[in-house]
């Protein structure tokens, strides 16, 4: 199926042709599903800290803190399109001159849109949006207000306006405050501030398209210094972007390699799995990992900032443990330390296959650790806590998201739906051993836990393929963590419209 020509293109592209005919292979064999056994829930995987544990846990953390190497890791690769979805329709369907707003608003099933206009006023971006329409149509006032509602939606999205279609999420204004408005970009060094410092140096590092670099550093160079002055901090911001060889090859419905109007085949991103790489290139103690979009205006933030101060606490305190038994297991244990140890395995990390053997021991422990916040289900789209079954038969705590599971199954289906919880992309994670060396992520991942989904490449259906998530099959092997964390650390915006909620309306 493979030309000299698509030969030299793989090679362009940093892949082997190996890696290519194995994705062709995964597509025509199909990925296992993930096999649910149960939802994770309050008291079956799931932790509740009461307040004093809580508070010993984030005083823990301060004591600790500023002897650590610690880094927020932000993947911020998303483009902000599908932020505005239902404008992009909006600007495909409605035709100003031959109907009036109202009249389309009637004939569509629209109450995004029509929410957005009515909240129009609160929007960051609402003044250079204005600017710009100044610029563009000096006759903006005089027209109808369907004609305005149409110039203003293209002038946000178009690429000779604001261009926020192709913008990255993290750089399309949130917030608005008295005097200046913030990305979301900006809002995660403030927060970082107050849970990611040592001393008063902050480090971040940000994920995203090579193509957005520019973008990002003009944004630092323009927020630095009024974020350092609120926070008193120094910040220290790195970047990567998603590796080519990490690519996967899109396949038409018929499993055969899909290739654009020039004939060449089409390569795309797999998914935040591939991030995994990038990760691993973070040498730190402890990294904080948070989408770029879960953010919250400032009021907000010192709540929040609690309890990752509390999830970052409890990595340590587990950890310590860990490593006092890791290095125990090195001579003579007794009996009863191995019993105590098997306790400590079976109710604080939830592995219920535990090994006896002193070397078993050992590997079991010495893995990387994450605590994952989860909070109460939403309904929002996503990755939850489940106890899942692996091929060998063992059982562990995992984050599953519903397209790895067989939803045609209706027990698989059932187990689903009683889900409790959610993960909202709230990690903290413990990237060292017990001797100070930092963990080959690579090893501890599961790579039968990726996904084929379908997708469009210029207007034409496809399948990817997606490699296993990096809070997913990505930490697969990990030692694992749920606690219970409350909603006001689950800001995510995935329509414009959720920029109207209060905790993205300051002081509102």
């Amino acid at each position: 199926m493979l030309t000299e020509k698509d030969i030299t293109q793989i090679n362009e592209n940093n892949l082997s042709i190996n890696k290519v005919v194995r994705d062709l292979e995964i597509f025509v064999q199909g990925i296992p599903f993930v096999d649910i056994v149960t939802t994770a829930t309050v008291g079956n995987g799931i932790q509740v800290l009461d307040e004093k544990e809580s508070g010993k846990l984030e005083a823990l953390f301060e004591e600790k803190r500023n002897f650590l190497d610690i880094v927020k890791f932000v993947p911020a690769s998303g483009a902000a399109t599908r932020m505005f979805k239902f404008l992009h329709e909006f600007l495909e369907k409605y035709n100003p001159n031959k109907q009036s707003f109202n009249e389309y608003l009637k004939g569509q099933d629209a109450p995004h849109l029509d929410q957005f206009f009515k909240g129009l006023k609160e929007f960051a971006f609402l003044n250079l949006v204005r600017a710009k329409i100044r610029e563009l149509y000096p006759d903006y006032k005089q027209s109808s207000k369907g004609n305005r509602y149409y110039l203003l939606a293209k002038t946000l999205l178009d690429e000779e306006g604001l261009n926020f279609a192709n913008l990255p999420k993290g750089l399309i204004p949130f917030h608005k405050y008295q005097k200046y408005s913030t990305t979301a970009f900006e809002e995660q060094l403030f927060e970082a501030a107050y849970y990611a410092s040592v001393a008063d140096e902050v480090y971040l590092h940000f994920t995203f398209s090579e193509q957005h670099l520019d973008y990002f550093k003009e944004e630092f160079e323009n927020i630095k210094n009024r974020v350092s002055r609120k926070t008193k901090k120094n910040f220290h911001i790195s970047y990567s972007f998603q590796k080519k060889e990490t690519n996967t090859l899109a396949v038409t419905f018929e499993n055969q390699p899909f290739r654009d109007e020039n004939g060449m085949l089409v390569f795309r991103p797999s998914g935040h799995g591939a991030l995994l790489e990038n990760l691993n290139e973070i040498d730190a103690d402890l990294v904080f990992i948070k989408n770029v979009d879960n953010v919250a205006a400032q009021e907000y933030v010192e709540s929040i900032a609690y309890y990752k101060k509390v999830l970052a606490g409890k990595l340590l305190a587990v950890q310590k443990r860990i490593f006092g038994y890791l290095i125990e297991l090195e001579s003579d244990v007794t009996l009863e330390r191995m019993r105590e140890m098997h306790s400590f395995i079976w109710n604080e990390l939830n592995i219920k296959d535990i090994p006896s053997g002193k070397s078993d021991l050992i590997e079991l422990l010495n893995r990387p650790i994450r605590v994952c916040g989860v909070v109460q289900n939403t309904g929002a789209p996503g990755g939850g806590p489940f106890w899942v079954k692996d091929e060998e038969g063992f059982t562990s705590l995992q984050i599953v998201e519903a397209s790895q599971i067989n939803l045609e199954d209706s027990r698989q289906k059932s187990i689903l739906q009683e889900a409790t919880h959610f993960n909202p992309v709230d990690l903290v994670c413990g990237l060292r051993d017990y001797q100070g060396n930092k963990f080959d992520l690579s090893l501890f991942k599961d790579p039968n836990t990726g996904f084929i989904s379908r997708k469009y490449e210029n207007g034409q259906p496809i399948k990817a393929l997606e490699l296993p998530g990096l809070w997913n099959g990505s930490m697969a092997k990990w030692n694992t963590i749920f606690v219970e964390v409350p909603l006001i650390t689950f800001n995510p915006v995935k329509t414009v419209n959720d920029l109207l909620k209060k905790e993205h309306r300051p002081n509102a």
